[in-house]
């Protein structure tokens, strides 16, 4: 569906030459939720933007279903770019128009008769849950509203690609999920393809299929969600796990359980897939004479199955300790050891 091919964008400035995207490759699939992940001046904002022509590579190519949208322009462009849509950070509505209207907008700009123009319209105010909206204005929206019209909006022409440049970093927490949960129905309903670029790693986990983790200009890892979260290499990545695996109030209560366990050892067991189904505590209390305290833990969901982790503290004898950590890591359950005697 989407190639990648060697793509280099190197920008001009007053003190010399930025390179903004570095040799990147990647093949997106057809159906696919691709996210690209990666902190301010990454590169992947220029990446995205070239996938629909709003930035031209200095070197390699973008193909997009056998259209070599690196190389195109003019009225081709323009008729390519009606399969690759757009949501925006900032919703980018027209204010003066309604939501219909603003629905309507990219279909009137493909000449698209009027009465055929409000059927589309009616279809994807209820697709994406405003109805009774259809003549409210933006002012008038929610944060999360305004992005359904965005999104009803870059669905007008039927494309085969929607790219979502930072689209929920505007909205709250709640509003965000809403959000990512209608774009995974729109990818199962219609079969879309849908690129989206982040810094968030909760976006790349609720919705993502595959993962991009851009660093200086360069794709620096690249896989499976559940696999990066099972084992990340880069430190980069490692860091964006962390961001929902341990946040900043779990490594607080991490500190505060090194000084309440001084005796023992606390462990973090990380589960992955099937093994986050697995009664792995129940069969440790049953097979070792140990003392197992379940201090905390949280299981998410990701489109390719379940990643938890947990924080225990294992209290006994030296060799009840040893065996019971064997047991674990035989058990596929990663586990590291954040204090012990």
């Amino acid at each position: 569906m989407i190639t990648i091919s060697d793509v280099k964008k190197v920008f001009k400035t007053k003190t010399g030459s930025l390179t903004a995207v570095d040799k990147v490759n990647l093949k997106i699939k057809e159906g696919e939720i691709f996210g690209v992940i990666g902190y301010s001046g990454a590169g992947k904002s220029t990446l995205i933007r070239m996938l629909n022509g709003l930035e031209q590579p200095s070197e390699g190519k973008v193909d997009i279903n056998g259209k070599l949208i690196s190389s195109i322009k003019g009225g081709d462009l323009r008729k390519a770019r009606q399969k690759i849509s757009m949501i925006f950070q900032h919703f980018n509505l027209l204010w003066s128009r309604t939501v219909s209207e603003n629905i309507s907008f990219p279909l009137e700009i493909a000449g698209v008769p009027k009465q055929e123009r409000q059927k589309r319209v009616n279809e994807l105010i209820e697709l994406v849950g405003l109805e009774g909206r259809g003549d409210a204005y933006p002012a008038q929206l929610s944060g999360g509203q305004k992005q359904r019209v965005g999104i009803a909006r870059a669905l007008a022409n039927d494309p085969e690609v929607l790219l979502c440049d930072e689209a929920t970093s505007a909205l709250d927490p709640q509003t965000t999920d809403s959000i990512l949960e209608l774009l995974v129905d729109i990818n199962k309903r219609l079969g879309l393809t849908i690129v989206l670029i982040t810094h968030e790693m909760h976006v790349i986990r609720k919705i993502c299929h595959r993962v991009a983790v851009m660093e200086g200009g360069k794709v620096v890892e690249l896989g499976d969600v559940l696999e990066v979260f099972k084992q990340p290499k880069e430190q980069i990545t490692k860091r964006f796990v962390q961001q929902v695996t341990e946040p900043e109030e779990t490594r607080e209560t991490i500190e505060q359980l090194i000084n309440e366990y001084q005796d023992g050892r606390v462990i973090k067991l990380s589960f992955v897939g099937e093994s986050a189904e697995q009664p792995v505590i129940t069969n440790l209390i049953r097979s070792f004479d140990l003392q197992v305290n379940i201090l905390q833990g949280k299981i998410s969901q990701t489109q390719n199955g379940a990643y938890g982790s947990l924080f225990i503290h294992l209290h006994g004898k030296q060799d009840e300790l040893d065996r019971a950590i064997d047991f674990l890591e035989a058990a596929s359950v990663g586990v590291e050891v954040i204090t012990h005697d």
